[in-house]
């Protein structure tokens, strides 16, 4: 069973929204994170070798939290859009995400939409660490 305090659902949330990839040893309960090489082409593997040859070498012990795909987090782009008290950054924001790269379109209004940039931060980083929890829960029932 894995049992994780709530500092460390924050870490592992925030780490996986930051495009990193995190383990937690089921022996130990230790929290391993590495960059997402996928995501990360050009990310220098050396100073994190040795993580990777423990990861590797003890695979059975660990098991890794899934990041969310692309489309999971267009959906909670569209959830919090729809929360958008400002009728005109709301309407924004869903025209936004309507059209081609809508990633980089929302992110654009956001990062110039002043104190709905904060909120959109607190919803994000809340919708990732229920995303942590759920999947503690899954792995508590296998």
């Amino acid at each position: 069973m894995i049992k994780l305090t709530e500092q460390q659902i924050n870490e592992i949330a925030s780490e996986l929204e930051a495009g990193m990839r995190c383990f937690y040893n089921k022996q130990t309960g230790e929290i391993k994170t590495i960059p997402n090489f996928d995501n990360w082409l050009d990310a220098d593997k050396e100073p994190w070798e040795e993580d990777i040859n423990e990861l590797d070498e003890n695979r059975i012990d660990y098991i890794e939290f899934e990041d969310m795909s692309s489309r999971e987090f267009f959906h909670i782009m569209a959830d919090f859009a729809e929360s958008v008290e400002d009728v005109q950054l709301r309407d924004r924001l869903i025209d936004s995400l309507n059209r081609s790269k809508p990633l980089r379109n929302f992110k654009w209004i956001i990062d110039n939409s002043g104190d709905y940039r904060e909120k959109w931060f607190g919803f994000k980083e809340a919708r990732y660490i229920e995303w942590v929890k759920n999947q503690i829960e899954q792995f508590n029932e296998s």
